[in-house]
């Protein structure tokens, strides 16, 4: 197997070529992987976030609940926590092996193939991104200080996965 170093006219970078047939679709599909690990590491990254509130308060000796009321019962705090969905990190791969079958399949020639899974790797960077935007955004939405101890919330689910907490007012 020959490899010989040539420049690309148009960008002045080396161009490697090589006589294995089919060689510009091995080297798309070693993209799509590198596309599809760094978007689930990129994914992963940015899908962390966290919110907290506790309605009501202290006062003398005692607590105010979310009314102002005294009590003797501490408030209940809700503290949520943005993690990233599994569902998102599996369509990924989904993607993925989808793309190589269809290659397998369907693919008459090497622009069909490369036309196959250069959209393979817009589609998993489209649902990151998508998937991100919207569970941030979302995540940020919720109406937290509106919350008065009970009933729960209505989360970004696929895009993103929320772990609701609750607990008693802690006094320092």
């Amino acid at each position: 197997m020959s490899q010989s170093a040539e420049v690309d006219a148009s960008t002045g970078a080396p161009t490697v070529t090589s006589a294995l047939p089919g060689f510009e679709v091995v080297a798309r599909i070693r993209r799509l992987l590198v596309v599809g690990v760094l978007a689930a590491l990129g994914y992963a990254a940015f899908m962390s976030a966290s919110k907290g509130f506790c309605p009501g308060g202290v006062s003398d000796g005692g607590f105010i609940d979310a009314a102002g009321n005294p009590t003797d019962v501490a408030p209940t705090c809700v503290n949520l926590t943005l993690r990233p969905s599994p569902l998102i990190l599996a369509a990924i791969a989904v993607i993925v092996f989808w793309a190589l079958t269809r290659v397998l399949r369907r693919a008459v020639d090497v622009p069909s193939a490369i036309r196959i899974v250069d959209r393979a790797a817009a589609a998993i960077v489209i649902l990151v991104v998508a998937s991100v935007v919207i569970s941030q955004v979302w995540f940020a939405l919720i109406p937290l200080t509106d919350w008065d101890g009970t009933g729960t919330f209505f989360y970004p689910f696929p895009f993103g996965s929320v772990d609701m907490q609750t607990s008693p007012m802690q006094v320092s």
